[in-house]
């Protein structure tokens, strides 16, 4: 037995040590966060369902006019042909997808996931305007917020988690951000009292990092501890031990 709990003490360890996210890419290509490409995804299939509509309906109706004047012709097919191009092009550019400003990001909305959501969309927005090293401190913020979209699923809105996550991540990571913005360039590298706005600025993110993190181990805790516990009862039922030969 006692084998059995510290293999699922390690199971534990190891499943919590997998929500810390690595900040070294391995040299790959920057990844997006889901939650961002969702929204992006969610808007492109609008524009598909709008340009289907648009040209179900232009040739619905030059075949209803076909049928009236006995034929469209070659000027009919013409103007269809010209008309379906024109609504792809069109309908492809517009609705241009809106990102979310500041404003959006309401810590009082009632559906805390789709501020998640709207929060990584808005920090890609942020990126040109960032130094190299927040850069890289925003881009693992964003796939730190996947992990923690994922643990909201079906929590209570009116549970202090939710509560603390609108803070998080509707007021203080973009208030940090936005005050940032504000500091002309030429001082942001210029020291006072011992430190640079620059490296305050590094510090809180690096903070707020910490920060989602706990809160996303805290609300995967449960799930967690339930793996485990089904793990060691596996163990103990079909393990090793249960299956010794019985001296004869």
């Amino acid at each position: 037995m006692a084998d059995e709990t510290r293999n699922a003490d390690l199971i534990i360890r190891e499943a919590r040590s997998s929500l810390v996210n690595n900040r070294d890419y391995g040299g790959r290509r920057r990844p997006v966060p889901q939650g961002a490409r969702q929204i992006r995804r969610g808007h492109f299939g609008r524009k598909l369902r709008n340009v289907a509509f648009a040209v179900a309906g232009i040739w619905l109706g030059l075949s209803i006019i076909g049928g009236i004047i006995s034929g469209i012709g070659f000027t009919g097919l013409a103007i269809g042909a010209a008309a379906t191009v024109a609504a792809v092009w069109f309908l492809g550019q517009y609705p241009k997808l809106k990102v979310p400003s500041r404003a959006d990001l309401n810590p009082n909305t009632s559906d805390v996931k789709a501020l998640v959501g709207r929060t990584e969309l808005w920090l890609e927005s942020q990126r040109r305007a960032l130094p190299a090293p927040a850069v890289k401190l925003v881009d693992t913020i964003g796939l730190q917020l996947d992990s923690l979209g994922e643990q909201l699923v079906g929590l209570d809105q009116a549970s202090p988690q939710a509560a603390e996550v609108r803070k998080l991540v509707g007021e203080h990571l973009p208030d940090m951000i936005d005050g940032y913005r504000k500091i002309p360039d030429h001082l942001r590298y210029e020291a006072r009292a011992g430190t640079t706005p620059e490296k305050q600025f590094l510090d809180g993110l690096q903070t707020i990092s910490s920060e989602i993190d706990s809160v996303t181990r805290q609300l995967a805790a449960g799930a967690l501890d339930n793996l485990a516990i089904k793990t060691r009862y596996l163990e103990y039922k079909y393990g090793d031990a249960a299956h010794e030969e019985t001296p004869a």
